[in-house]
């Protein structure tokens, strides 16, 4: 890794992920010793927090962020961006808390980041798959893609997964402040505009593997939201009006 991209903070934000987040963080610290790891929990009822609170307090490289309310998955990556960026963070990598991302492949994420700007671990391209899902699932996963690489002309095959890494410049650039996406909404959102600023996106295959703890955040309002939010933007895109998303 290039010295411009030593400073490695991994943010996994939590929502009831006490069965979790410890072995989660295990592995994370046990794939790349080097990398630093901020909760960002969100007042979890099953004291998800206090479990990350006592992670951190016996090794420096894992950080608590506490929210006083549940306000969706991209308010929680903005803040803990926003975090990244005022103790200059190099790279920072999206993972989740449920362990269907896995830490294992972050180093080959991290090794792609060399030649782009942001890195997209794709459930979708040659080499990419997923574990344990009902058939209903990925066919959900794949049509939702497949209409915004239509509407948004985003040439990604996974813009709506979750596990990702940016340079820290590339955040710096984001009007972070304007987004108002939730659930995987926001995923899309963050890719289009990292894409519709002119930075080098890729994706590398990853292997995503359904939660075998804990319960699913996924519901009808996040599917929802995406769906309409995709829309408007393709018609303001189509109208060059793209530039006033929210």
């Amino acid at each position: 890794m290039s010295a411009a991209l030593d400073r490695v903070l991994v943010v996994v934000p939590t929502y009831d992920e006490a069965e979790n987040v410890e072995v989660i963080a295990g592995r994370l610290l046990a794939a790349v010793p080097t990398a630093h790891l901020l909760v960002v929990d969100d007042n979890s009822p099953d004291g998800t927090g206090a479990i990350a609170d006592r992670i951190a307090a016996a090794d420096d490289r894992v950080h608590v962020l506490h929210r006083a309310d549940k306000d969706g998955l991209g308010a929680a990556y903005v803040a803990g961006f926003a975090w990244a960026r005022e103790r200059g963070y190099d790279v920072v990598v999206e993972m989740d808390a449920d362990g269907s991302h896995a830490p294992e492949q972050l180093p080959r994420l991290l090794a792609a980041l060399e030649h782009a700007d942001l890195v997209l671990g794709s459930r979708w391209v040659e080499g990419g798959q997923v574990v344990n899902w009902p058939r209903s699932r990925e066919m959900l996963s794949r049509g939702g893609n497949t209409y915004a690489r239509l509407m948004l002309r985003l040439p990604l095959r996974d813009a709506t997964g979750g596990y990702r890494a940016y340079r820290r410049e590339v955040l710096d650039a984001l009007p972070l402040a304007q987004v108002a996406s939730h659930g995987y909404c926001f995923q899309v959102d963050l890719a289009w505009r990292t894409w519709h600023a002119g930075y080098r996106v890729v994706e590398v295959p990853i292997t995503f593997v359904e939660r075998e703890r804990g319960e699913s955040k996924m519901s009808r309002a996040i599917v929802l939201e995406a769906l309409w939010k995709v829309t408007l933007w393709g018609v303001q895109r189509r109208t060059g009006r793209a530039t006033q998303r929210g």
